[in-house]
């Protein structure tokens, strides 16, 4: 292996076999598979979660897996693990790997939060007295010293995430291997997971980060891959990959049937465009998009107006923008017209929908809700509930406090005058 590389992958597969019964390691598991087989032996179909993925990070790099569920991503890091081994290919990685893969791992229900750290220490490659020496720092990134000595049974799901992931940050792994770490915890604790890899990054350690975030994807890793299906899609630099993932789902073609149609108006289509203006039904929350609405007018409609609206999927109405607000001189004679609206990055993450009216001051000639649909992906940053995210600048202003007064000196003396 390379002497710069410390994880190279090499036409890795993975097949797995769906109705496959294996003989378990006690007599009644092995009967009750033999019982399952009596009479029938179907064959089984196959799945391959990976097929021949090929790449390499450098030592001391990070790099993130993005993709949709079931694209192969936690397949993947498990092989990297050294949990499942693949079916086909090579994966070779140098120094010792900490995976966080599933909330919980290692972990044992019946044992106490303090057994299971010294228990997963052990598994990690991490010994006692070491253990022992690290654990007020662990315990305390993990915020869990009131509930130490409980049984993790009675863990709820967030507290196991900062157990496990506190634990294996801080053995000081040459690879950490994490899958969607950030999908459980609080706000606060995001933050402190993303800083203790880009601290793990600074050390000169490997990072695999897998996360359905990509603002903490784009922020933590400078180069991603974007599986789908099994298979890389795009490798390289970050911005570029999550642009190509984003830009993956399209909307309907423009030259689909009108939505609606009126005597005077015909609504040809509704569309998004990213910030490159190419269609996109997926934009990444933090780039800015334009509204395209394709129409004809039929006749000619004094006064006419148009607005356009941002529905949450709660049906809230969060942006209703009327052409009339800043154009003055508008188009209402005959013709087949396309015009845009630019919308700046202000809105959450979440799925959303466009809606469009047009008429005059005095009556409504075209009204269609769910023109198009379309979602905002990227970090919500721990408050998905707003609705809008303006990210206005603090002002502050530092008042001195006053001086104290200066007191004279009772040791020295004075004179006044001659």
């Amino acid at each position: 292996m390379s002497a710069r590389n410390a994880i190279e992958v090499e036409q890795v597969s993975k097949r797995y076999r769906l109705g496959e019964h294996r003989s378990g390691a006690r007599l009644g598991e092995a009967a009750a598979a033999a019982l399952r087989r009596v009479g029938r032996r179907p064959r089984p179909e196959e799945i391959w979660s990976l097929r021949d993925v090929s790449f390499t990070v450098e030592e001391g790099h990070a790099l993130g897996v993005i993709g949709r569920n079931g694209a192969g991503k936690s397949t993947l890091l498990k092989i990297l693990g050294r949990i499942t081994e693949p079916t086909s290919g090579v994966t070779r990685t140098r120094g010792r790997v900490a995976a966080l893969l599933e909330v919980g791992t290692g972990f044992h229900p019946e044992l106490t939060g303090r057994e299971n750290l010294f228990l997963n220490g052990a598994i990690l490659g991490m010994s006692r007295r070491a253990m022992t020496r690290r654990l007020d720092e662990i315990v305390e990134f993990a915020g869990v010293e009131r509930f130490l000595d409980t049984p993790v049974k009675r863990y709820s799901s967030g507290m196991y995430l900062r157990l496990a992931f506190s634990v294996a940050a801080h053995i000081e792994p040459d690879i950490l291997v994490v899958d969607e770490v950030l999908a459980v915890g609080d706000a606060e604790f995001q933050a402190k997971c993303v800083g203790r890899m880009h601290k793990a990054e600074r050390e000169g350690r490997t990072v695999v980060f897998v996360s359905h975030n990509l603002d903490a994807v784009a922020e933590l890793c400078p180069e991603a891959i974007w599986l789908d299906r099994g298979e890389i899609t795009a490798a390289g630099d970050t911005d570029s990959v999550i642009d190509s993932y984003v830009r993956a789902a399209t909307s309907p073609d423009r030259d689909a049937a009108p939505l609606v149609h009126t005597g005077e108006v015909t609504l040809h289509g509704v569309r998004l465009l990213d910030e490159g203006g190419q269609p996109a039904a997926t934009i990444r929350r933090d780039r800015p998009f334009r509204i395209e609405v394709r129409y004809t007018i039929h006749q000619r409609v004094p006064g006419l107006d148009m607005s356009a609206l941002i529905f949450a999927a709660s049906g809230t109405r969060l942006v209703d923008e009327a052409w009339s607000d800043t154009e003055g001189s508008r188009p209402d004679r005959p013709g087949t017209y396309t015009v845009q609206i630019a919308v700046p990055p202000v809105l959450n993450v979440g799925d959303y929908r466009v809606g469009f009216w047009a008429g005059t001051a005095y009556e409504t000639l075209l009204w269609e809700p769910g023109a198009a649909s379309f979602r905002l992906e990227g970090s919500a940053r721990g408050r998905p509930e707003r609705a809008v995210a303006l990210f206005l600048p603090w002002q502050v202003v530092d008042e001195q406090p006053p001086r104290p007064p200066v007191e004279a000196d009772s040791g020295s003396t004075s004179a006044i005058g001659p």
